[in-house]
């Protein structure tokens, strides 16, 4: 049995740890937002084998497209996403109150919030794309709308997305020189792109900026949170 999903999955749930050991004031969030996120890894069906097909406890990716180590690895970036603005800069949330709240610039506040699934449904049922890239073309949209719907969290999302997108394209890089080839093994590569930036494929770094870039921000906008920078 390959252990290397599993091990990259406990990878990041390490980094998790450390960030949470090591930054008590993102504690509550990291752990919200990690709850949260961690559904989303029943999603996997909808990427084995199309996008990739990889070796997972019991076997489970390839006999049923679900697998354990994709419960683990959206735990651990959901949070890791979710903090990474705030451990390096530091800032405190702010509720916001009840007229800021209404204001007209926040009418479309659920749509913005739903655009991301809105979105991904649209490309799967009316195109042939890649699930890997319906799903970055539906996250960095609903980024979008985040910012259309509260642009006082610009900034977070922005850097957020290219705080997660380094972070991951390091370990990604660490990870292949300890397993070299298993990109090769279990990526589709003939189905995307083929394109390996230092060994990584380029669609692992659309993903991470994607998804760094929206779940930055998913706390402070589902919550009406803004924040108040140290």
């Amino acid at each position: 049995m390959n252990y290397e999903w599993l091990i990259f999955s406990l990878g990041l749930l390490g980094i998790w740890l450390v960030i949470f050991i090591s930054k008590p004031a993102v504690r509550k969030e990291m752990f919200w937002v990690s709850l949260f996120t961690m559904p989303f890894g029943l999603t996997e069906p909808l990427f084995v084998p199309e996008y990739w097909n990889p070796p997972s406890l019991f076997n489970l990716a390839a006999r049923t497209g679900f697998d354990i180590e994709s419960l683990i690895f959206c735990f651990a970036v959901g949070g890791i996403g979710a903090v990474l603005y705030e451990g390096i800069v530091g800032a405190e949330h702010l509720k916001m109150g009840e007229m800021e709240m209404h204001s007209r610039r926040h009418r479309f506040h659920r749509l913005a919030l739903t655009s991301p699934i809105i979105v991904f449904l649209l490309i799967a049922v009316f195109t042939s794309l890649n699930p890997i890239y319906s799903a970055s073309i539906a996250m960095f949209t609903g980024g979008v709308a985040t910012i259309l719907c509260r642009p006082d969290l610009n900034r977070k999302l922005w850097v957020g997305g290219g705080l997660f997108l380094a972070i991951y394209f390091v370990f990604f890089f660490l990870f292949n020189l300890v397993y070299p080839g298993m990109v090769q093994e279990v990526w589709n590569l003939p189905a995307i792109s083929g394109i390996l930036i230092l060994g990584v494929p380029l669609e692992e770094l659309m993903f991470a900026f994607t998804f760094g870039m929206m779940w930055s921000s998913v706390y402070e906008h589902i919550l009406w949170y803004r924040l108040k920078e140290m």
